[in-house]
């Protein structure tokens, strides 16, 4: 996506501190976060979402798809408008469930459940609430930076094993995961858990991540069930 949109300088530019300045500058010039508020989608995230979905075909019409750390409900809105695309007439209740820490604004048609997932009680009812096998299990999970890279790193990295064993739990043979990592990929061990449990598994950068972020996804294809983690 290239922009045509004109530079935007920062108006009151000494009110705000050079870090403010710098965050502010990029968001005002930045063509994704322009695009996400002319289609209606919450986050600029939403594009990468489409991005994965393109190359990847992720969500068929009868798909059921849980997304952990969803807020602020841009991948849920993704989620929905794929697979209306894809032939859903109607989504079904629990087709699209979605889990957080914070509040997310409701979005028609898709459950959202506030609370922390490896809560065995909400872990109970997100699995109540998609009332069957998940399909496609999302998350774009990144926890908080404290600025020193290794100590980023293991911090994602341990929500992403938190997300892969939520989603080896509840996705349907032949289901898909998509989770976020910092530049690295992942650890040989959870490459090695990945790799025993996925057909397919693959790591890619959407050209929506900011050149200067750190991030890609891992994206595991055709869950083969759950007797490939009984080792």
């Amino acid at each position: 996506m290239r922009s045509r949109t004109p530079t935007v300088k920062l108006k009151n530019a000494r009110k705000h501190s050079a870090s403010s300045q710098k965050w502010l500058l990029r968001q005002l010039n930045d063509p994704y976060v322009h695009a996400s508020k002319q289609k209606g989608y919450r986050s600029r995230a939403s594009f990468k979402l489409l991005e994965i979905d393109e190359k990847f075909k992720l969500f068929h019409a009868n798909a059921r798809v849980l997304d952990l750390g969803c807020a602020p409900g841009g991948w849920l809105q993704i989620a929905m408008e794929r697979l209306t695309k894809n032939g859903a007439i109607a989504l079904q209740p629990g087709q699209i469930v979605g889990v957080d820490l914070l509040d997310v604004d409701p979005i028609p048609n898709v459950t959202i459940i506030k609370g922390d997932f490896l809560d065995p009680d909400i872990a109970a009812n997100v699995m109540s609430s998609l009332g069957g096998p998940a399909s496609v299990v999302l998350s774009d999970m990144a926890a908080s930076s404290t600025g020193h890279a290794s100590t980023d790193h293991l911090r994602i990295m341990a929500l992403l094993e938190a997300a892969y064993e939520c989603a080896v739990t509840v996705l349907e043979p032949g289901g898909a995961f998509v989770g976020k990592v910092l530049q690295g990929g992942t650890t040989n061990e959870l490459l090695v858990k990945l790799k025993q449990s996925f057909k397919k598994v693959s790591h890619f950068k959407p050209k929506a991540s900011r050149k200067d972020s750190a991030e890609t996804y891992v994206v595991a294809l055709h869950f083969k069930g759950q007797a490939s983690n009984a080792s």
